[in-house]
C-alpha cells in the first residue's frame, strides 16, 4: 500500500505506539489557540482515546498471547455504555446520548491510560526476563 494511504497508516501505527504524542500535540495546539486548560485537556483526551484503545489491545494480545484484546475492550466499552445509560435513565428518566458517550469516552481514556502503563511495564519486564 503506497502513497497517501500508506503514509496515513504508518502515521496511525506510530501514534498508537506512543499515544502520549497525540495527547501532547492536541493539548499544546489547543492552548496555542487560547482555549481554556480544561477544554484543551478534554480535546486531547478525545483525540488520544482511539490510539490508546489500539495500543492497549495490542499490548494485551502480546502479553497474553491472544487475539481477543480488541474484542474484550470493545465488550467492556459496550458494558460501560449500558451501565451508565441505565443509571442515567433511572436518575433522570431519559438518556442524554451526547453526555453518555462523552462520559464513557473520557472514562475509557482514564482506564486505558492506566492499562497502557501497567501493560507496558509488564511487557518490558517480560522482555527483560526472557
Amino acid at each position: 500500500m503506497g502513497g497517501f494511504f500508506g503514509w496515513l497508516l504508518n502515521g496511525a501505527i506510530f501514534l498508537s505506539l506512543v499515544p502520549f504524542i497525540p495527547f501532547l500535540a492536541v493539548y499544546l495546539i489547543s492552548r496555542f489557540k487560547k482555549e481554556p486548560k480544561k477544554k484543551a485537556a478534554g480535546n486531547a483526551m478525545d483525540v488520544t482515546t482511539p490510539f490508546l484503545y489500539i495500543s492497549v489491545a495490542a499490548l494485551f494480545n502480546i502479553i497474553f498471547n491472544s487475539q481477543m484484546g480488541f474484542y474484550i475492550f470493545l465488550l467492556i466499552l459496550l458494558l460501560a455504555l449500558g451501565i451508565i445509560g441505565s443509571a442515567q435513565n433511572r436518575l433522570k428518566g431519559k438518556v442524554d446520548f451526547q453526555r453518555l458517550f462523552r462520559a464513557v469516552w473520557r472514562l475509557s481514556f482514564l482506564f486505558l491510560s492506566l492499562g497502557y502503563i501497567v501493560l507496558l511495564l509488564i511487557a518490558v519486564l517480560q522482555y527483560i526476563t526472557r
